[in-house]
């Protein structure tokens, strides 16, 4: 399997939080996807693997090249979306076709213009007349004008509306037909995972806690409800964790066909992307 991303022993120490993966690989030709609280080490992992912030340990490889030996080689080949716009206020996006023109070799001012023109975008419009939605929508362009192999999106999908970012995610789908391209996509919005992730990337307090397909953790998981009453009937080895209520409780299993033979009485639910991330991060166990 080739890997668009192979990460050993990182560390990113501050005084109140670390970063620690001692092993991640992500395959090339994949939609990733990366989910966790605010606060969780998302983005000082998306920061760590771009080399804005340097990392107090470990090695970084992208498409087989450490990243610090070759780093503007590998930058040619990176669409880049962040949280906060990168991009000052004061520029419209001729004046970002001007300037991608002398960063990118391979930049594409005609491929641009066009996802400029689909988004409903003006030529001479200014980024601070622009809703943050519509900023996005510029950032996404630019990402993607320069024929990257990968891209890394943060929140990138944040601030437009439902229709609108159905047609973003159809345009990184788009993306990611080509088997070199590669797609890390953190984002709160769980649902939009649900539709074009292949593979989940759950981070909690700096560590990795899950790693796994979506099918698999869909197919897998599952939330079993019981009574009160009836939970010490669950055998702890087929808790993951557990939400109580007043009157019953939730519990995430890993093996829904296993727990149905086994509580045969109780009800499985089928598990969401969100229902896993909340009862990971605030259930007991």
């Amino acid at each position: 399997m080739k890997y668009a991303i192979e990460i050993k022993n990182l560390k990113k120490n501050y005084p109140d939080f670390s970063l620690k993966v001692d092993e991640l690989k992500i395959p090339s030709g994949a939609v990733i996807g990366l989910i966790g609280e605010n606060g969780a080490g998302k983005t000082t992992l998306i920061k760590s693997i771009l080399n804005i912030i340097k990392k107090d340990d470990g090695k970084i490889k992208i498409f087989d090249k450490d990243l610090e030996e070759q780093e503007l080689n590998i930058k040619e080949d990176i669409g880049v979306v962040l949280d906060n716009t990168f991009f000052p206020e004061s520029l419209n996006s001729r004046n970002i076709d001007s300037i991608m023109q002398d960063i990118y070799k391979n930049w594409d001012s005609k491929l641009f213009y066009k996802y400029l023109k689909d988004f409903g975008i003006k030529d001479n419009q200014i980024l601070k007349t622009m809703s943050k939605g519509m900023r996005k929508k510029v950032e996404i362009a630019t990402a993607l004008s320069h024929h990257p192999k990968l891209l890394i999106l943060d929140e990138a999908t944040s601030g437009l509306d439902p229709i609108v970012r159905n047609e973003v995610l159809d345009l990184f789908l788009n993306f990611i037909k080509d088997d070199e391209h590669t797609i890390i996509l953190s984002t709160h919005i769980t649902s939009d995972l649900e539709h074009i992730a292949d593979y989940i990337i759950f981070i909690d307090k700096g560590t990795i806690v899950l790693e796994n397909t979506r099918d698999e953790i869909i197919d897998n998981y599952g939330i079993l409800k019981c009574d009160i009453d009836e939970f010490d009937r669950i055998d702890t080895n087929d808790i993951v964790s557990f939400r109580k209520s007043k009157y019953s409780y939730e519990i995430l299993i890993n093996d829904k066909d296993k727990c149905r033979k086994k509580y045969k009485d109780f009800v499985i639910d089928k598990i969401t992307i969100e229902d896993l991330m909340l009862l990971m991060i605030k259930g007991g166990k």
